[in-house]
C-alpha cells in the first residue's frame, strides 16, 4: 500500500515539474486519436459545416457524412482514413477530396484544391 502511494506521488509530482509529461496529456497521440463523432470543417469565405465520422474506436478508417453545406467538393465525403499524424478524407470512389495533417487539439491541411482547411470539435 505504501509503495503504491509513493508512486502515485512521484507521478505527480511530475507532472508539476513545469515540463510536459508523457503520463499526462489533454489529447491523444494522433495515431489514437478517437475520430468517430461529429467534427466541423472550416475553410477561408466558406461557412464550417458537419461531417459525421463513424468507425470502431481506435480504427484508422471509416466512413464521413457530410451535413451539407461543404465546401470544396466536400459534400461528397464517404470514407476516412488516419495514417500516422495525416487525416485523409476521400469521396465513395476513393479519390481523395483532402489531406489534413493532426495540430495540437484540431486537423490542419488543403483540399485537393489547395484551399486550406481546418477540421476540429
Amino acid at each position: 500500500m505504501k509503495q503504491r502511494l509513493a508512486i502515485f506521488a512521484l507521478l505527480m509530482l511530475g507532472g508539476c515539474a513545469g515540463g510536459s509529461s508523457s503520463l499526462v496529456s489533454d489529447t491523444p497521440p494522433p495515431g489514437q486519436m478517437a475520430m468517430p463523432g461529429r467534427w466541423l470543417l472550416s475553410a477561408p469565405g466558406a461557412p464550417p459545416c458537419g461531417l459525421n465520422f463513424t468507425g470502431r474506436p481506435g480504427a484508422n478508417e471509416g466512413n464521413v457524412a457530410p451535413e451539407g453545406g461543404c465546401p470544396e467538393r466536400f459534400f461528397a465525403s464517404r470514407r476516412w482514413s488516419l495514417q500516422q499524424t495525416t487525416l485523409t478524407i476521400a469521396d465513395d470512389a476513393q479519390n481523395p477530396l483532402g489531406q489534413l495533417t493532426f495540430a495540437g487539439d484540431r486537423f490542419e491541411g488543403k483540399s485537393a484544391g489547395g484551399v486550406p482547411l481546418a477540421l476540429e470539435r
